[in-house]
């Protein structure tokens, strides 16, 4: 099993004409599964034509009806992106992954806003992220599909970078992943480490999980305390931070340190005090969770 996607999902490309669009699209359907499970790319100005013989459909809800899709990705450009995200909300899609950086937050709240208080089904991922892995079943997004082999270990990460950094570790270690998904790093997204975690939690083909997160916000300390009294899976963790001008850290645009919370050595005591064992080198990230699979 996995978590999110596999071989059966169903995707639309929102922003399939664009260069960024068009090159990720051909690098997912190379991969596994791809060919079957890209079925549709919207564009209201190029409707009824297609790419690499995938139709283009003027709306996510017309090519979910003629298609059966079930997930999107969107590769729109920033200004338009949130309004992409809210088109996939509206047609009720199960997935919309959302690869595109710049948002701007704005935008994004009222989109998060507008699902909250409609309650709405539909998981995000993103924006600002890597997008979605399922090895050797399905890829959606912009991540290097030959460095991943399917296995027990489950990733989550803030930094795409890192992702791609454990998974190159563990498969020196002969560790594959079940999933791996890249939540990104911007201030208001969707899914959180929590959320991602309570999947792996019930996932049987997950046996482990690595949690990289980054510093500012109080994301990783949630998904502690929620490992603390709920998680059945041995987690490992690294938190990211890079030091900038005195008196500052900088990192993603979610990475913002306020009122001297969201620190990295203050989301390493919390993930310590909840049972997850936390490398500080990230070249060790691999190691340390070969060292906890059972």
């Amino acid at each position: 099993m996995s978590i999110l996607i596999d071989k059966n999902t169903r995707v639309i490309t929102q922003g399939i004409t664009g260069k960024t669009g068009q090159f990720h699209t051909k690098m997912c359907r190379e991969y596994a599964n791809g060919r079957n499970c890209f079925v549709a790319g919207v564009n209201p100005k190029r409707a009824g034509e297609s790419f690499e013989g995938i139709p283009i459909f003027a709306t996510v809800k017309e090519a979910k009806e003629k298609t059966g899709a079930t997930a999107s990705v969107i590769y729109v450009p920033p200004a338009g992106a949130a309004e992409a995200i809210w088109e996939a909300v509206e047609a009720d899609l199960d997935l919309v992954i959302c690869i595109t950086e710049g948002i701007p937050v704005r935008d994004m709240i009222v989109v998060r806003d507008r699902m909250r208080k409609q309650n709405r089904r539909t998981v995000l991922v993103g924006p600002n992220c890597p997008g979605v892995i399922t090895p050797d079943e399905l890829k959606i997004g912009i991540m290097p599909g030959h460095i991943h082999k399917k296995g027990p270990v489950g990733v989550v990460s803030r930094s795409g970078t890192l992702t791609y950094e454990a998974v190159a570790q563990l498969m020196e270690l002969g560790l594959g992943q079940s999933t791996c998904v890249g939540i990104g790093g911007d201030p208001v997204n969707g899914l959180k480490h929590v959320d991602v975690l309570k999947m792996f939690n019930d996932d049987p083909a997950t046996e482990a999980v690595i949690m990289v997160g980054e510093i500012g916000g109080s994301d990783e300390e949630t998904a502690a305390l929620w490992v603390k009294d709920n998680m059945r899976k041995p987690v490992v963790g690294f938190i990211a931070g890079v030091t900038a001008p005195p008196g500052k850290r900088m990192g993603h645009a979610g990475a913002i340190i306020s009122g001297g919370k969201g620190t990295a050595a203050e989301k390493i005591a919390v993930m310590e005090e909840c049972g997850i064992r936390v490398t500080r080198n990230p070249a060790e990230m691999g190691k340390l969770l070969k060292s906890v699979l059972r």
